[in-house]
């Protein structure tokens, strides 16, 4: 049988169809609504078991791995427009009703009743025009889409028929009818599938730029673009990035601005706060974990982020909130502000979404937002934090809220931990806000629920790791208006609700059970008997979306170091004595004082010395022998055994920690191979 004949370009592309053009032959293979052409001989399949070297030759033309990043990219880019194509629409409106004001004022000849203002000149002229400007797109029902043209040089976006563009319109024609303008730019593009997925998918783009500097990516793009037909919406262009983003500055920049490079995102950050307009959005790949999680190359990383990294199994969170401080940092510099929308760690990268606003405001709010960590990364794994600042809210006569920015008190940590003795490092300057807003994730989610599976073939991911984010920036705290919101999306207000931008985060970071009871020497408690322990007095829990097992709480390291002791009593005895010099035998000694309040000095002296004893005991036979305790609580005049002070009862409720309404989500992605990562840059 003989095989069918290639398509040209002009054919409609269609998955697994073979193309022709210009003496070359090409696959066409699909991904959401987006079809790109491949080469022949380059490895087109997903199969997460293929063989590294036919990774290594698909990955320079399509990577599936990066497909989870796209798919989650679209959903939050056509989130974020929804809430800016309406706040745009409310604002051309407001602007059409003063018009008609003034119109009808100048009618009645009433227009020179209200005193002149004076004209602005200079940098405050070319300041108010810029707010007052808002680009729009005009546009007739029936102008074919063919038949459009897009340019975006700066200006407001026309869409015109491009037959009549020279021919003036006739006195009283209807004019074409008004509608926003949303514009994207994909500034390292490579295939221009990013693109090609924003144009098929989010039906309110007006404009999208491709951007690469190597000329074959920008014919590649410009190849794939042709056959999907979107020359009227997609344009490729070719250049560093940074220049083009910069070329910005002086006039109006887009919407949106996507920076997925390989690698780290710092050397575009700048020139894209300077592109990108108000309130606009900025998305943000780096996948140099080795950087921005590793103590490895920490000079390294503060001269890219601005900051030391965190060591420990919360790093990759100490990664995101290093990113966050080297774009408020940068942004802050122009009197402008970030709002973290979605700040995710996923598989070998970090994707974050943030909204940027010009609120010279807020940029005073961000030292107090900037924080640097104490971390017994050689000891017990505890850590502190301290804000650089204070943001103190006070009110005025008229009752609105301001705020009192003050220095800091000295160091709130010792050099030394106070938990087990060992020396401490510092991490930091991070972002001390909250990662994320719980108003974009939930819409996210609802129109997750309403996506095409075969589209977005990552949704229960999606879903799952969103559900993870949203437990996690709310502790899982679930009122009756955010339960019916979930069960009935349509409840959801139209506008993202902004967040409080003198918000801090209090309990950053999270702690693994398993890993902590290596401090101990003791067996690992299930996360749910953690949990349960924690609930049961009090605090709130959650998980991070970093790592599984991770436990989220607002209770102190002392409140967590008093329950760890208690599961050694209680539950898992020590087997073998612990050696004096480790950080397991100092929090022994100091976990089994009883504290009174009046003490003097003799009777706390006394104290110290019965804990060092009964420690040993518990070393020596392999846990606290309950016959020691009841006795040290009779000397204590009966009170319960504390850790540093801390004293509340310890009950170990495996259904309390157990979470049975979370709904069964893929949480956390499995490497479906060996080597699972961003692979090498292409060449």
């Amino acid at each position: 049988m003989a095989e069918p004949e290639n398509e040209t370009i002009e054919a409609s592309p269609l998955a697994g169809q073979s193309i022709s053009h210009v003496g070359k032959q090409y696959t066409t293979i699909k991904e959401g609504l987006a079809h790109i052409l491949v080469p022949h001989g380059i490895p087109t399949s997903t199969d997460p078991k293929m063989s590294k070297e036919d990774t290594q030759k698909q990955q320079v033309f399509y990577n599936p791995i990066q497909q989870f990043n796209r798919d989650l990219s679209v959903l939050a880019i056509k989130t974020f427009g929804e809430d800016l194509i309406l706040r745009k629409t409310q604002k051309h409106e407001q602007q059409k009703k003063k018009a008609e004001k003034k119109k009808n004022r100048v009618g009645n000849g009433k227009v020179d009743e209200e005193p002149a203002l004076a004209q602005p000149t200079g940098a405050s002229s070319k300041k108010r025009k810029l707010d007052e400007d808002e680009s729009g797109v005009q546009e007739s029902d029936n102008i074919p889409a063919k038949k459009r043209k897009r340019v975006h040089g700066g200006e407001d976006e026309q869409i015109t028929n491009v037959e009549d563009m020279s021919a003036p319109k006739a006195r009283g024609e209807d004019r074409p009818a008004w509608r926003p303008s949303f514009t994207i730019l994909d500034a390292l593009s490579a295939t221009g599938l990013r693109a090609l997925r924003y144009a098929n998918e989010i039906p309110f783009v007006t404009s999208i730029t491709a951007n690469d500097m190597s000329e074959k990516a920008t014919e590649s793009i410009a190849l794939n673009v042709k056959h999907s037909k979107l020359e009227d919406m997609i344009q490729a262009h070719t250049g560093n990035a940074i220049a083009y983003m910069y070329s910005f500055v002086d006039k109006k920049g887009y919407d949106v601005i996507d920076l997925d490079p390989y690698g780290t995102a710092a050397p575009f950050m700048d020139s894209a706060i300077q592109a990108i307009n108000d309130e606009g959005l900025l998305c943000v790949t780096c996948t140099d974990s080795a950087i921005f999680a590793s103590h490895g190359y920490l000079e390294k990383t503060y001269s890219l982020y601005g900051g030391l990294p965190l060591i420990g199994d919360a790093c990759h969170e100490g990664g995101i909130r290093l990113i966050l401080h080297a774009l408020a940092s940068s942004a802050g510099r122009y009197g402008m502000a970030i709002e973290p929308l979605l700040s995710l760690s996923i598989d070998y990268y970090i994707r974050i979404f943030v909204r940027v606003r010009k609120s010279p405001n807020d940029v005073k709010l961000l030292a107090g937002k900037t924080m640097i960590v104490y971390h017994c990364d050689n000891g017990c794994r505890a850590w502190s934090t301290q804000f650089l600042a204070r943001n103190k809210s006070q009110q005025n006569r008229n009752g609105n809220t301001f705020y009192k920015h003050s220095f800091a008190l000295g160091p709130s940590a010792n050099e030394h931990c106070e938990h087990c003795g060992f020396k401490t490092h510092l991490s930091g300057p991070m972002y001390g806000g909250p990662l994320h807003n719980v108003g974009f994730i939930k819409r996210v989610l609802a129109h997750l629920k309403e996506a095409d599976r075969e589209t977005y073939a990552t949704t229960d991911r999606i879903e799952g790791m969103l559900h993870t984010a949203l437990e996690e920036i709310t502790f899982g705290a679930k009122g009756e208006e955010d339960t019916e919101e979930m069960k009935e999306p349509e409840r959801l207000a139209p506008l993202i609700p902004k967040s409080d931008p003198a918000e801090v985060d209090h309990h950053p970071f999270f702690f693994i059970p398993s890993a902590i009871s290596k401090v101990v020497h003791c067996s690992a408690p299930p996360a749910a008997a953690i949990r349960g322990a924690l609930r049961h007095n009090g605090f709130r829990v959650t998980m991070s979306h970093c790592k599984p097992g991770s436990i989220k709480t607002d209770a102190s390291w002392k409140d967590i170091w008093h329950i760890m002791l208690e599961w050694v009593r209680q539950r898992a005895p020590l087997k073998n004595p612990l050696k004096k010099e480790s950080a397991g035998h100092a929090i022994m000694s100091k976990g089994s004082a009883h504290q009174l309040k009046g003490a003097d000095n003799k009777e706390s002296a006394d104290t110290v010395d019965n804990s060092e004893n009964l420690a040993k005991n518990a070393q020596g036979t392999g846990g606290f022998e309950e016959e020691d305790l009841s006795k040290a609580g009779e000397e204590r005049h009966g009170d319960r055994p504390s850790y540093m002070g801390v004293d509340f009862e310890v009950k170990f409720d495996e259904k309390l920690g157990k979470d049975r309404d979370r709904g069964k989500y893929v949480r956390y992605q499995l490497a479906p191979r060996e080597n699972w990562g961003p692979m090498s840059r292409a060449k």
